[in-house]
């Protein structure tokens, strides 16, 4: 039966591929207290231990779903990538730029002093920055050396055992240090920075009260008006709420249910529906009696996803918005760079944000074909688009410039990252076309840098258990000291070069060094989801500088 299974596997490699994937994400939820080991490293020791079979795997396997995950990876974070280079976000872009290239420097100097192989320092810089893309991006590099075939196989496989044993410190030190002994040495309380900051931002909310007001939680309920508003417009009696917000979303006259204009005149008698804040509506309202009208409230309310693509409105508050568009409409939630992101009267909007607005249908799409382009539910993802950005992007990552005798580019796979940001912003500008579900994003991305992952663990397997007895050991302290000196720089460099607050320095060390699970252990501690707005733009700056990493430090090394 063993042996049957064995044969199967290696005469089916693609049956090893997915066994890989399966027992990766298992390894992978499997946790230690707060932390796991995720599916990218899950994923990997399933290779390295199937790999162990003796399992052969086309190289083409691993290139194709490496590049579907640079792609993706670029077309999430393209709007903001391309907002970090204006003036705005000059200090979350600065921030950015030291701590990698801190981390390039110190994975560098450690190598040269341990005197590791340019297989081992990608894997090592890999693996304490949590960026699988270095390994693909690195691995290009090394087959483009003029080496031998076995020489080559022998620094590729060094690759993935650097990027475990440093991954464990990248990920659960760095999680930890960045969530608890940053705010120490920073000489700050998170949580009581936290509130500050929060009601900082809730003081330049309530400058325009009546654009904030618009954006809580709302309800809609009928009433009866009294005689006393009998002559008296709509749009009166929708002031009458002032300072909150209210509307009059339809009206009942005698048998006929109307859809009220502001300069309508009401009548005695007239039933209206009201929409504002639950706490408004529950607090007493002087108009006139609650009633029970079912099909005066029997209509169409709606939630859509709208994409902020309108110039006019780009770097405009949300107060600025409400003002010109906001009518009958609610702002659910904000998600920029597939962040969700904390919003009130004072936050400024970005090109690509996505809003989920809900109302009546007919408020709704006026307001999303004003903001931009309303997404519409579909399941369809824009293949042309998707084929059309990796090839464009790997014939520009084919260019290639000599330096020092070694032929450098971005390679194929890095101009599909390249490409990916490109095209990810021109969706956010134009979002008529180029459109990849959610659904099928995550595919491109978690399972594509998965079979990537798992391919290099099998091809590894053999050689992984003699590399990790023989560098094991030592990379343990030295992806210690590579993965927590580039964080320290930039907290002290942001804190008193460029004086961040602290809540929001944070977020941009987690984003900038790409680790998503320190921005949620930092919410965690902070009581608060703030930290993510210092996140997106240095994730974005970060994902692509250490991407590039790949090629210098093979180039630095070798």
């Amino acid at each position: 039966m063993i042996d049957y299974f064995v044969s199967a596997l290696r005469e089916n490699p693609e049956l090893a591929v997915f066994l890989t994937l399966a027992l990766g994400f298992v390894i992978g939820r499997v946790r230690l207290g707060t932390f796991s080991l995720g599916n990218v490293v899950g994923t990997l020791i399933a290779g390295v231990l199937i790999g162990q079979l003796d399992i052969q795997v086309a190289p083409i396997v691993k290139t194709v779903f490496f590049d579907l995950f640079l792609f993706a990876t670029g077309y999430k974070v393209g709007p903001q990538f391309i907002r970090g280079l204006g003036k705005s976000a000059l200090p979350q872009v600065a921030l950015t730029v030291v701590l990698c290239l801190t981390s390039l420097a110190v994975t560098v100097v450690a190598a040269t002093l341990m005197g590791y192989d340019c297989g081992t320092a990608a894997g090592l810089l890999a693996g304490a920055f949590t960026e699988s893309t270095v390994i693909g991006t690195a691995g290009d590099t090394i087959g483009r050396l003029a080496l031998p075939a076995a020489e080559k196989a022998r620094l590729l496989n060094n690759i993935p055992v650097a990027y475990a044993v440093s991954y464990l410190v990248g990920t659960g030190f760095v999680v930890w240090f960045l969530s608890n002994l940053a705010p120490r040495l920073l000489k700050v309380d998170l949580k009581t920075e936290s509130r500050k900051l929060e009601q900082e931002m809730a003081h330049g909310a309530e400058e325009d009260s009546a654009a904030q007001s618009a954006y809580r939680e709302w309800d809609l309920r009928a009433f009866r008006i009294d005689e006393a508003w009998a002559g008296r417009t709509v749009e009166h009696l929708e002031e009458s709420f002032a300072p909150e917000r209210a509307f009059v979303e339809r009206l009942r006259r005698g048998s006929e249910i109307l859809t009220p204009s502001p300069e309508m005149l009401l009548r005695g008698g007239d039933a209206v529906v009201i929409g504002a804040r639950r706490r408004v509506l529950t607090g007493g309202i002087p108009i006139g009696v609650e009633v029970d009208d079912r099909p005066l409230l029997d209509f169409p309310v709606v939630a859509l996803d709208v994409v902020l693509t309108n110039p006019s409105l780009v770097d405009r508050t949300i107060a600025y918005v409400a003002e010109l568009h906001g009518r009958g409409v609610v702002l659910l939630k904000l998600v920029r760079g597939g962040e969700e992101i904390p919003f009130g009267a004072w936050t400024t909007l970005n090109r690509g944000d996505v809003l989920r607005l809900t109302g009546a249908s007919h408020h709704v799409e006026r307001a999303g074909k004003a903001l931009g382009y309303i997404e519409r539910p579909s399941s369809a993802t824009d293949v042309v688009f998707v084929g059309l950005g990796i090839v464009l992007g790997g014939l520009f990552g084919l260019l290639s410039i000599n330096i020092g005798g070694l032929p450098l580019s971005l390679t194929a796979s890095g101009g599909a990252l390249i490409m990916g940001l490109v095209f990810g912003y021109l969706r956010s500008v134009r979002p008529t076309f180029g459109r990849i579900p959610e659904p099928a994003l995550w595919v491109f991305d978690t399972v594509g840098l998965a079979v990537f992952i798992g391919v290099v663990g099998l091809t590894a397997g053999p050689d992984f258990v003699d590399g990790l007895k023989r560098t094991g050991p030592s990379l343990l302290l030295v992806g210690f000291v590579v993965a927590i000196t580039p964080h320290i720089t930039a907290l002290l460099f942001g804190r008193y070069v460029l004086k961040m607050n602290p809540v929001i320095l944070l977020g941009a060390c987690a984003g900038a060094g790409t680790v998503t699970a320190a921005l949620r252990s930092i919410q965690d501690e902070a009581g608060s989801k703030l930290p993510v707005l210092g996140y997106t733009v240095p994730y974005a700056v970060g994902n692509i500088l250490l991407t590039a990493w790949g090629p210098v430090i093979v180039l630095l090394t070798k």
